[in-house]
């Protein structure tokens, strides 16, 4: 396991994600009601462009997508419209998205820092972590991220807020870290950013032009 910074956040109003309560209340405020961040016309465009990155670097269509801390696997039926029979797995530790969606949109009970613990045959053509990093205390991502570099075969859609960023939305357990902590996180399993909260492994980001990679610092 991959050890690195520590952020340290002394804040008595943020707990941590397993102490939160994500039932049916929880998604209903933040996923549906007037206080939700993103509609589903931005939903399909992020699902949009994290597809068209990924299928670009792979220079075909995307056929699997791993989706960690999916939520209801609400970018299943946007996947299922750009790419018919797409593979989707979710993994979610809310016993309640489960119950509702588990079938029928294929999600597996998970934590990230318990990644290891999944038997997947192959990497993923796109990995998706949206709006959970941020959420989870230092011990979690040390302790998954090492594995979600290793699944990602394409690209990897890992949507981050930090200090620097104006957050709207469910604020409970946010941890407002700095931009260049989580940049360092990512860089030192091997992955390179694309912009737009995109990523890739270092080897597919050495194929593109130049004008075509994020430069990073010597």
């Amino acid at each position: 396991m991959s050890q690195g910074p520590q952020y340290h956040q002394d804040n008595s109003e943020h707990t941590l994600e397993g102490e939160k309560l994500y039932d049916e209340a929880y998604f209903e405020r933040w996923y549906r009601g007037p206080e939700a961040p993103k509609g589903e016309g931005e939903l399909a465009r992020t699902v949009n462009m994290a597809v068209a990155v990924a299928e670009s670097l792979l220079g075909r269509e995307v056929r699997s997508v791993l989706d960690i801390g999916a939520g209801e696997g609400r970018w299943l039926p946007v996947l299922e419209q750009l790419r018919p029979g797409i593979k989707y797995i979710g993994i979610e530790p809310s016993a309640y998205a489960r119950s509702r969606y588990g079938n029928t949109r294929n999600l597996r009970a998970g934590q990230f820092a318990d990644l290891d613990l999944h038997a997947f045959e192959e990497p993923f053509d796109l990995v998706v972590c949206a709006d959970v990093m941020h959420y989870l205390p230092d011990h979690e991502l040390w302790g998954g991220i090492d594995e979600l570099a290793d699944l990602v075969g394409g690209a990897a859609f890992l949507e981050v807020f930090t200090a620097e960023d104006e957050v709207a939305g469910d604020l409970t357990g946010f941890i407002p870290r700095p931009a260049t902590w989580y940049r360092d996180l990512f860089r030192s399993v091997g992955l390179a950013p694309l912009g737009l909260q995109l990523w890739t492994h270092q080897e597919l980001a050495e194929d593109l032009d130049a004008m075509e990679r994020v430069a990073t610092p010597e």
